[in-house]
This record gives structure tokens, C-alpha cells and sequence, in this order.
């Protein structure tokens, strides 16, 4: 499987070379408060590529919560998946896993019950947030996986009726507004509902797809340190208190 040998960090330089081309995108809206002027809860995105990790250290350190890949494409299980699950939940930090999307390697709905199956499932205690589809740059190849936006929206929607169908739960979008504008053609559809992700390394969220009223996450760098986890680690905020972040959590 050589797709295990890949993570999100080598889309993550593909994204910095063309995540200013959200400035230019139509239809969209900008949010520009950073996090010192608002109520943020701080967390991480972690995969095998952190290593063993004290999630007791990263709990003390003020993380609140984690997602962690779960998943890729049709094949690919995070080997540290499983560690790193039960020991963010048994230092309390509020967890959640994620699915790195593959659209040429199957069809949404297989993927989406993929992760499910494969720990992404969710469960009202508290701890653990909705799943998140983790789509964007193709690391492997063409941009768009070889859809046309059409196709691809109909991928997207496929994957979260199925991921909603198995767990009763909106998945989370994580992806860039570049990368959603030309992909999807700025596909407003699932906002409404689904709580957005957003990457961008910089002083704020920056523009978002069209029709997102606000981002639920936002990846800040993909460069920060945390005590507990060796090496360069993904950092996040959630857009509200852990009150809110719970709420989520508990889906109420």
C-alpha cells in the first residue's frame, strides 16, 4: 500500500503555493477576526508521522482537543490511529478522527463507511466530535482527482449522507477555499448543516467558501510545538469556548 507512506504533509506544500488565490475567488465570504480577538479553544491535527505522543503532557500543555487520522482513500489505516484515539479520550482531551479523501480511488459512500468501520464511528460521551472528510490538494496527482466539479460535488454529498446515515452525525469539512473553489466550483450545498475546516497558515481564517457563515476550525500552521508530541505538529483553534466545543461534541 504506498499510499501509507504519504500524509497530508506533502498536499500541505502543494496548498502554501496556492492558497493566495482565495483573495481572488467570487461568491465568498471573509471573516478576518484572528483568535486574540475572540473566544478560541486550542487543538491539534496528529497522524503516525508525530510518533508516539503523551497525550497526558499534550493535555497539561492546554490542548482540549484532537482529530486524528483515522483513514485514507479505501485501504489505508493510521497505524497509530488506535493509541493515539484512546489515549487523547483517557487524558480528556476531546477527540475526534478524520478520513483523508481519495475521489478516483472509489465512491463517496464506500469511503465514508470505510472510516466508520474503521473507528470514525461517534458516540454521545462528551469526548468525541463528529468525524471529519479531510479533502483537498491531491497529493498523488491531479488536482481535482480527475473529477469535474459536478462529480465531485456529488462525491462530497454521497460521503456525507453516508457518514450521517451510519452515525447520525453532520461530518466536519476540512479543506481550503481555494482549493473548494476550483474543485467544487464553490459549492454552497453543504454548509447549512456541516461545520467547516478551514486551512490557512496565516494571521486569520481568511475567505471563506461561499455560503459558509463562519468556520467551526481553523488550521492556523502546520509548523507549531506542543510538549508531548515530537516535532512539528498541526496546530488549530475551535471558533468558540469548550462549552461550545462540547455541545458539539455531545450534539446538542
Amino acid at each position: 500500500m504506498s499510499i501509507s507512506r504519504t500524509t497530508r504533509r506533502p498536499l500541505r506544500r502543494l496548498v502554501a503555493g496556492v492558497i493566495t488565490l482565495a483573495a481572488t475567488m467570487t461568491a465568498t465570504l471573509t471573516v478576518t477576526a484572528s483568535p486574540a480577538l475572540a473566544a478560541t479553544t486550542p487543538g491539534i491535527d496528529v497522524s503516525r508521522y508525530q510518533g508516539r505522543i503523551n497525550w497526558t503532557s499534550v493535555r497539561n500543555a492546554g490542548i482540549q482537543f484532537a482529530y486524528i487520522k483515522s483513514t485514507e482513500g479505501v485501504s489505508y489505516k493510521d497505524p497509530n490511529f488506535g493509541a493515539n484515539y484512546v489515549g487523547a479520550y483517557n487524558a480528556g482531551v476531546i477527540r475526534g478522527a478524520y478520513h483523508f479523501a481519495l475521489p478516483d480511488r472509489s465512491g463517496g459512500a464506500v469511503q465514508a463507511n470505510y472510516l466508520a468501520s474503521s473507528g470514525g464511528a461517534w458516540s454521545a460521551d462528551g469526548r468525541t466530535l463528529p468525524a471529519a472528510l479531510d479533502i483537498e490538494f491531491n497529493p498523488y496527482g491531479a488536482t481535482c482527482y480527475g473529477l469535474s466539479q459536478a462529480s465531485m460535488r456529488t462525491w462530497i454529498q454521497d460521503f456525507l449522507n453516508t457518514y450521517r446515515s451510519r452515525t447520525g452525525r453532520y461530518a466536519v469539512i476540512y479543506t481550503t477555499t481555494s482549493w473548494w473553489t476550483s474543485c467544487t466550483g464553490n459549492w454552497s450545498g453543504p454548509w447549512a448543516n456541516h461545520p467547516l475546516w478551514i486551512a490557512r497558515w496565516a494571521g486569520a481564517p481568511g475567505t471563506l467558501p461561499a455560503g459558509a457563515p463562519y468556520y467551526s476550525f481553523w488550521q492556523y500552521t502546520a509548523s507549531g510545538s506542543v510538549a508531548g508530541v515530537s516535532g512539528a505538529v498541526d496546530r488549530n483553534y475551535f471558533n468558540g469556548d469548550r462549552s461550545r466545543l462540547i455541545a458539539l461534541a455531545n450534539n446538542t
